[in-house]
């Protein structure tokens, strides 16, 4: 009687490795076909599916119109899609196209008197200034409004050593890397500067941030209904542009036309025959409006000052 071993059937000119996880199996067709593919193999292949019957977005435009699209769709809130296309814009600016151009940038003197520098820091209400000597291009410094405060404590205290140093960037410098400038150095202002090295205007972490969320309201904008118009220090008022005609007619006692225009803002562009920039004046009214702040192609704030009688 004779014992004899199973030995399974196989092809010993095309042998199986055991180790292999899908071996090649004979197909119904008479050829070989592999078994399939793991599952993240399976998964890029229904991407690459989905992609070719559903095409991404090619260029910044194309998914400017997506992003539209999905909040036409309630997937992302307005305000998402504002700053969302705002970061895509602000890719494309320089420090040039958001800077405050030299002629109109608030300058302190090195060599001005304590006085008349606490007034003009009191008039722009800025946190910061660039500090000159000599000629306005020849910055030499930042001045921090809290710190000419110290002088008052200390007159002895030499307004140099409180300054801080001024940074410098060029106009081509792209703003997503100010921003990263401007918090990894925790500077807030820069000086921009030209090809020549000459200042074309300053740039503030404000203006960039502005680029992306909107205009950026401070203390002094309405709230619930407030006034629109303050009382300065020096008893001048600051006047929002879009303060109504008949707000400033009440206050000051003027008898502007409320039929053309609804806002002093737009009285005055009118009068003016175009947007006044920062830093000019305008006298209507027996009124003199010395432009403070612009945003958006509009002015913000105005100081307001009674004009000077003319001598007989």
């Amino acid at each position: 009687m004779s014992i004899g071993y199973s030995v399974p059937l196989c092809n010993y000119d095309t042998p199986v490795p055991v180790s292999d996880p899908n071996p090649i199996k004979p197909s119904h067709r008479g050829g070989q076909k592999q078994t399939a593919h793991p599952r993240g193999h399976a998964r890029n292949l229904f991407e690459r599916m989905f992609e070719f019957l559903h095409p991404g977005p090619d260029s910044k435009s194309e998914l400017m119109e997506t992003l539209a699209d999905a909040e036409q769709r309630e997937l992302i809130e307005p305000e998402s899609l504002q700053m969302l296309e705002g970061v895509l814009r602000m890719a494309e600016l320089s420090a040039g196209d958001a800077m405050v151009a030299a002629p109109r940038m608030d300058l302190l003197d090195i060599d001005a008197p304590y006085e008349e520098l606490l007034a003009s820091v009191i008039d722009a209400g800025h946190s910061r200034f660039p500090v000159f000597d000599g000629q306005r291009d020849n910055i030499i410094g930042i001045l921090l409004a809290k710190d000419l405060l110290k002088i008052q404590r200390a007159p002895e205290l030499n307004l140099r050593a409180l300054l801080r140093p001024a940074s410098f960037v060029p106009e081509s410098k792209g703003l997503n890397e100010l921003l990263r400038d401007f918090r990894s150095n925790r500077n807030h202002l820069a000086i921009v500067v030209d090809e020549f090295g000459n200042n074309a205007g300053l740039i503030t972490i404000e203006d960039v941030l502005e680029e992306i969320v909107g205009e950026i309201e401070d203390e002094f904008d309405d709230k619930d209904g407030e006034s629109s118009i303050y009382t300065l220090a020096d008893g001048s008022q600051r006047v929002a542009g879009d303060t109504t005609i008949a707000a400033v007619n009440q206050s000051f006692e003027t008898d502007f036309s409320e039929e053309d225009f609804d806002t002093i803002g737009g009285l005055i562009a009118q009068h003016h025959g175009h947007v006044p920039r920062r830093g000019e004046v305008v006298e209507v009214g027996g009124l003199r409006f010395s432009v403070m702040l612009t945003r958006g192609g509009s002015v913000r704030w105005f100081k307001v000052t009674r004009a000077a009688k003319p001598s007989a």
